[in-house]
């Protein structure tokens, strides 16, 4: 599989160093949310992450870090859980945020 790299920005040199070319490319399409962070983390001063960011929006780039954020299924995503169940904590905080959320919307129609 080939990836395509064309900045969108002619002003921008396409030999410049980039990190998605100088390190292992498999790190920007990693399972593991650590090695996806740290893949972000590196995109922070690259040269062409706007270009990059831009072009992965317009093709809906079906997953991977592209610009220094997440892709999955063609969404930018915060961050990618971890395979597995999650946490019991987690499920607690969400099921309380949704009870809220439900408390909020009935209050608003009883008023």
């Amino acid at each position: 599989m080939s990836l395509a790299f064309a900045p969108l920005d002619q002003a921008v040199e396409v030999d410049v160093e980039v990190p998605c070319r100088r390190f292992d490319p498999d790190l920007w399409f990693a399972d593991s949310p650590a090695e996806l962070e740290l893949a972000k983390s590196m995109c922070l001063d690259c040269p062409v992450r706007v270009e990059c960011l831009a072009g992965a929006v317009d093709r809906s780039e079906p997953w991977g870090v592209w610009g220094g954020e997440i892709f999955d299924h063609g969404v930018v995503i915060a961050r990618k859980r971890p395979r597995g169940r999650p946490r019991k904590a987690d499920l607690a905080r969400d099921a309380e945020l949704a009870r809220s959320q439900d408390f909020a919307v009935l209050a608003g129609s009883v008023a």
